[in-house]
């Protein structure tokens, strides 16, 4: 009980960093003020341009494999430690205590959980969004974001329904629903808009 305590505990510590905002400090703004006011990869992208948004990608994508990889099996013998550090580094990551609990919506991070938990999933879950962004939707992220997370739970269900391999187990195939019904939950700005037909493309940013 102790160490899952802990797992959770560094988790959460680790997946609540907010990189977008320390980004926006960095170049003397606060990236809450401007843009969708999201401190995520996207918005950092919009307000202050490819290179910044990207980095901030990467650190909060790895804000959701160090805690798998390396706390979770630090504790390896503990059994559910991954799951365990993948919950704490995504509440971390959606709701991080530094901000007053108002973070990102989970999409970068999540895809670093699921890295270490379902390669597999996550493998077909980037295809899908890279078909989506670049071919079906025409850059709409907030689409491609929430239909290949939703694809990752359904490959890896479906894995573990017919037995393949490399199927993750149910704990892990649950968790990767909740994560998906989380970031379209997180999206439903992005949903108003879509309905509304507001919703900006990627390709419009000039930046």
């Amino acid at each position: 009980m102790v160490n899952a305590l802990i797992v959770l505990a560094l988790s959460y510590l680790v997946g609540s960093i907010p990189n977008g905002y320390l980004i926006g400090k960095f170049n003397g703004l606060d990236i809450r003020h401007h843009g969708s006011k999201n401190i995520g990869a996207t918005n950092v992208r919009r307000i202050l341009g490819r290179d910044w948004g990207i980095l901030c990608f990467v650190l909060d994508f790895l804000k959701g494999v160090v805690p798998v990889v390396f706390i979770g099996r630090s504790f390896g013998n503990m059994e559910y430690s991954g799951i365990i550090a993948a919950i704490g580094a995504v509440l971390g990551h959606v709701f991080p205590v530094w901000l007053g609990f108002h973070g990102g919506k989970g999409v970068a991070t999540s895809l670093g959980v699921v890295v270490g938990l379902a390669p597999f999933p996550f493998f077909v879950g980037i295809v899908i969004w890279l078909l989506s962004f670049y071919f079906a939707f025409r850059g709409v992220v907030s689409i491609a974001s929430m239909l290949s997370v939703l694809i990752m739970a359904l490959t890896a269900f479906v894995c573990k329904l017919f037995g393949f391999r490399s199927a993750p187990d149910w704990i892990t195939v649950t968790l990767l629903f909740i994560l998906a019904i989380i970031i379209i939950v997180r999206h439903k700005e992005n949903i108003k808009r879509l309905q509304e037909g507001k919703e900006n493309s990627f390709f419009e940013i000039k930046k």
